[in-house]
């Protein structure tokens, strides 16, 4: 892609209501442009990159055996109300009529219709283990939407849900689920911790969440830096409240191995143990050898939109974003400096561009009619990975130079050089 053909809506200023780095910066290099409040446009390179983290999710949901279906955003109240949650679910909840005066509401969650789908698809044992996941938007009428798409009111995410025979059924299906995510979240190349988590509004038993480490997250997480152990620290504190939650760094980790280190976290995903609460209040049935059974549910969340503002959260500097390669809109950015447009220097620019491309790079050049220091400070503001500089000083030296986003040192390789170093 040429950014002359390209929507690449970078600004300059830092927006004054934006509070968070990834909110900045997703202003910024123009990866989303606010509708309304907590309601957002994503633009071309916002899209691209939710559109890898999609990519990845998806890839393993498969992987695990999950079967990807699309359930609709608005959902009837008739369902929520055989569920017990119309009134319980709160004022996140947006309900409106139709011309007929029926109720319905925007889906911040597809508990209740996935088991609708499920009471009226699924009538035998022999059907399952069975787990169904989507990417859908949802949304929660937040009283306060903060930090950009961290916590808006409409939002993408995968959620998927699994119907088994028995508990331990379930826990098979669980297990699976959480083995699907550590390999989504370490494909992202994001550090991140699994926590203990109450299941909230969703209902059920146990609940884990995967918060990625960042200094702006919300939650307080202490973990072993010995051990796959993690909490809130709220919660490993709750029975002592006079203890200040920065008093744990240090301490002896409760499992016995290492110390706590405490540092924030940005929840991007959640994993529940559901139970029969849905099958049994939803009258979900299932034939089997044993007669008639309420199958156990689990529920599996990932915060699709979440996930880019996280990642961006963790990894930036002073310059813009550093994305990784895994989902980076282009792995490789082409900036062509070229004032005098002398035509053997652009011949060169598209000679490196198709050869990338034959090679299945995702390149974006940059061939705009602007300084070479606008051009620079953009596409380090985008973040991406790879830069490599064709201007008139190295064409005469039949050199190219090649730079590392995040690194300050620059080199200078002959053509053949630079196509093999690219990754």
């Amino acid at each position: 892609m040429k950014t002359s053909n390209l929507l690449l809506a970078t600004q300059r200023e830092n927006p004054s209501d934006a509070e968070t780095i990834s909110h900045k910066l997703m202003l910024k290099a123009g990866l989303i442009r606010q509708v309304a409040s907590g309601v957002y446009n994503w633009l071309p390179l916002g899209v691209k990159v939710l559109r890898k983290v999609e990519n990845i999710v998806r890839r393993e949901m498969e992987n695990s055996g999950a079967q990807e279906i699309l359930m609709p955003m608005v959902q009837p109240g008739e369902l929520w109300k055989e569920s017990g949650r119309w009134q319980q679910y709160g004022q996140e909840l947006l309900i409106f009529e139709d011309r007929h005066d029926r109720e319905f509401c925007l889906g911040p969650t597809h508990e209740e219709v996935i088991t609708d789908l499920c009471r009226n698809e699924i009538r035998s044992y022999k059907q399952l283990p069975v787990i169904f996941y989507q990417i859908q938007t949802k949304f929660r009428d937040e009283i306060r939407p903060r930090f950009g798409v961290m916590r808006s009111r409409e939002f993408i995410m995968k959620d998927a849900y699994s119907f088994d025979l028995s508990e331990q059924q379930m826990d098979d299906s669980y297990q699976s689920m959480r083995d699907a995510y550590v390999k989504i979240f370490n494909s992202l190349g994001l550090d991140y911790r699994i926590v203990k988590a109450d299941s909230g509004a969703i209902g059920g038993a146990d609940s884990e969440e995967f918060h990625v480490l960042a200094d702006s997250g919300e939650d307080l997480l202490a973990f072993s830096d010995k051990s796959d152990y993690a909490i809130n620290a709220e919660l490993l504190i709750e029975s002592k409240s006079d203890q200040d939650p920065g008093s744990l760094e240090g301490q002896d980790s409760p499992d016995g191995k290492g110390k706590l280190k405490l540092k924030r976290g940005i929840e991007v995903g959640h994993i529940f143990k559901l139970g029969r609460k849905y099958s049994e209040s939803m009258k979900l049935t299932i034939q089997s050898e044993k007669g008639n059974i309420h199958p156990e549910m689990g529920c599996y969340g990932i915060g699709i939109s979440r996930i880019v503002a996280a990642a961006i959260e963790q990894s930036h500097d002073d310059k813009g974003i550093i994305w990784s390669k895994e989902i980076s809109p282009y792995t490789t950015a082409l900036v062509e400096i070229n004032p005098k447009g002398e035509e053997n220097l652009k011949n060169l620019c598209t000679q490196i561009y198709t050869s990338l491309k034959e090679r299945g790079h995702e390149v974006l050049w940059d061939d705009r009619d602007q300084s070479a220091g606008v051009k620079f400070s953009d596409m380090e503001l985008i973040g991406i990975p790879q830069m490599i500089i064709i201007g008139e000083k190295s064409f005469r030296e039949n050199k190219v130079e090649f730079k590392m986003r995040g690194e300050d040192k620059i080199v200078s390789l002959i053509p053949d050089e630079v196509l093999n170093i690219i990754q």
